[in-house]
């Protein structure tokens, strides 16, 4: 039955550099269909979990389903077919300089991969027009380059390279950095409409609590390491948790203690 399992399952996930403990046994569930967002503060964990997710970094320990599959049991192509259903927007937009704006978004059609053609440039073009007008944008803007972009429209670009493929999962990191309060809403809106039209499933990583009560279905902040709370977004700011009331409000008088180096 469709949903009847998580379209993503974690347990017991650990990861470490050295000495420092970053997850701590992280346990999540994420529904088909559900935009499920992770707060929380610099260096609790939240890139490494999307990390681990895409492949880019491997656990120390624990478990990483995707459609009921462990991906860390699998071989290496097994799991690179897995995960390439997964599109990513990244915190800085991560486009490429040398590449024409179209052909940051076509990049992952035109990719060669191992037993598969890429698409022809041709396609891959009014491919990229498609979603570049998706995310608000005039085709005409595939022939320029990244740097001919503001801040608001590179944000849509990466955008548009994340859905490009039709992927069946979205990670959004940290989305709405460096924009201003209208952009980050139009961001937002933009973000929420592509979920909805794809049917994906989503989460993101923000210290935004605007953002992510927009975009959000469910919540969970990490504190040093470890999911401390999960509940629907709308709840963020009167969550009943010492922890994530502080954060979320942004108060200096807390159960969390800022480490000032001197």
């Amino acid at each position: 039955m469709v949903g009847s399992i998580p379209k993503i399952r974690i347990r017991g996930l650990t990861k470490s550099f050295g000495t420092k403990a970053v997850l701590q046994g992280i346990d999540l569930d994420v529904m088909e269909g559900t935009s499920f967002v992770v707060i929380g503060g610099s260096g609790s964990g939240k890139s490494v979990l999307l990390r681990c997710i895409l492949g880019l970094i491997t656990p120390d320990s624990g478990l990483i389903e995707i459609d009921g599959v462990n991906i860390l049991e699998q071989p290496t192509a097994r799991r690179d077919a897995i995960t390439e259903q997964i599109g990513m927007l990244f915190q800085n937009g991560a486009l490429f300089d040398s590449l024409k704006v179209w052909e940051n978004v076509a990049f992952g059609l035109l990719a060669k991969k191992p037993g598969k053609t890429p698409m022809s440039r041709t396609a891959a073009r009014q491919r990229a027009n498609e979603v570049l007008e998706q995310v608000g944008l005039d085709s005409s803007v595939g022939d320029l380059s990244p740097a001919e972009l503001s801040g608001g429209m590179q944000k849509r670009v990466g955008l548009a390279r994340a859905i490009a493929g039709v992927p069946d999962i979205l990670f959004f990191d940290e989305p709405t950095t460096g924009l201003d309060p209208i952009m980050g809403a139009v961001i937002d809106g933009l973000i929420v409409d592509c979920v909805k039209k794809l049917g994906s499933t989503a989460i993101a990583i923000t210290h935004d609590m605007a953002s992510a009560q927009r975009i959000g279905d469910q919540a969970a902040m990490l504190f040093q390491g470890k999911l401390i709370w999960q509940g629907a977004a709308s709840t963020l700011l009167n969550s009943g948790n010492p922890w994530v009331d502080q954060f979320t409000h942004g108060r200096r008088e807390g159960p969390i203690k800022m480490e000032l180096r001197r």
